[in-house]
């Protein structure tokens, strides 16, 4: 996929502007995995949503979520 960037503006603007949407993604991320998984979600479901296998969406968020004292579900099997 290309992305066409104005020729306007100075580079390190425009850098600094991806850093802020990859923050604000991030936080987004963060914030929607914790309310996934507090109203009860698995890992597979999380991952799907986000398009990601479970052991990345668990590698990124589990020791986040214990710290904030969210109840992690278990693998059944």
């Amino acid at each position: 996929m290309s992305l066409e960037i104005p020729a306007t503006g100075e580079v390190a603007d425009r850098l600094a502007a991806v850093g802020a949407l990859r923050r604000l993604a991030d936080g987004l991320e963060d914030a929607a995995v914790e309310e996934a998984m507090r109203a009860g979600w698995g890992w597979p479901q999380v991952a799907e949503a986000l398009g990601v296998t479970r052991q990345a969406v668990y590698k990124k968020h589990a020791k986040r979520l214990i710290a904030a004292g969210v109840t992690l579900r278990r693998r059944s099997g």
